[in-house]
């Protein structure tokens, strides 16, 4: 599995974090980053664009991702820089939160917004909040480990990290073991490895649902949106979902099934993976 790495995108979510701490702190290291990649997801080419625009525009483009805009609305909001933020896709119809007076919330309250999503909260933590959960969930949990790994840089004289996607390298290595026959196991940890689980059966519809709330509230509602998926594929029929996560893990299953399968979408999954289609394209020198 040697080959595997070169598929494997960065890591948007840790990238994302270490742009915010950079704007805010006005270190260019970000956009020096970006413009050296040769491929980005969707979401980090719209941090790269945000991150040329913010202090010159006063409408800032966020793309599709709802990380990036609680993000920066949040930024806005607390530092009243009035900011106006242009969605595309299907962050354009979704239910967010358009309330500034949650920047005096408590992590806790700030975490009951939008069907329970981290981000507002994080967002908080990354405008510098000090307050500490015992038991954050995991992509406040990435927060602070973001925070603390940021300042640690800053203060010996240095830039951040770049972090590869675990949870997209873990659903692959997964993956590539039941192709090979393999008894594979596989502990979904968070949110975004719903699909790829519920799609090769490592938890159901239920499960997720109680889990994690917060699926409800994504680029679809993805616990509906995968029932949907699973009823189009298990019936031949094309795979209408737009959602990014959606489209990789039933992709994966028809290659485990050795079943042709077509996507409304097939380029949705530039929004986290862009290599996706090359990783299965090449699987063979990969397994």
């Amino acid at each position: 599995m040697k080959e595997l790495k070169k598929y494997i995108p960065l890591d948007k979510s840790w990238v994302m974090r270490m742009g915010i701490l950079d704007l805010l702190n006005i270190y260019p290291d970000i956009n020096v980053f970006l413009s050296k990649q040769r491929f980005l997801s969707e979401d980090l080419t719209a941090l790269k664009g945000v991150c040329r625009d913010w202090n010159s525009k006063k409408k800032i483009d966020v793309g599709e991702s709802g990380t990036l805009y609680r993000f920066l609305q949040f930024v806005s909001w607390r530092f009243d820089l009035n900011k106006e933020f242009i969605v595309h896709g299907t962050l354009q119809s979704r239910n967010i939160c358009n309330n500034p007076e949650i920047v005096q919330y408590s992590l806790d309250k700030l975490l009951k917004l939008d069907q329970g999503t981290s981000q507002w909260a994080s967002a908080a933590v990354l405008c510098g909040d000090k307050e500490k959960m015992k038991t954050p969930p995991y992509k406040l949990r990435l927060t602070y480990e973001a925070v603390n790994h940021w300042q640690n840089q800053r203060a010996k004289g240095k830039t951040w990290k770049a972090r590869y996607d675990i949870t997209i390298e873990n659903q692959a290595r997964a993956f590539l073991e039941i192709l090979n026959g393999e008894n594979a196991i596989f502990n979904p940890e968070q949110a975004e490895d719903y699909c790829f689980a519920r799609v090769f059966g490592f938890i159901t519809k239920e499960e997720g649902e109680e889990r994690w709330p917060s699926l409800r509230g994504h680029e679809s509602d993805r616990i509906e949106e995968m029932e949907t998926a699973l009823d189009e594929y298990q019936n031949g029929k094309v795979i209408t979902s737009k959602d990014h996560r959606v489209v990789q893990a039933v992709a994966m299953k028809a290659k485990v099934d050795r079943k042709n399968i077509s996507f409304q979408y097939p380029n949705s999954v530039s929004k986290s993976w862009p290599q996706f289609w090359d990783f299965l394209e090449n699987i063979e020198k990969i397994r």
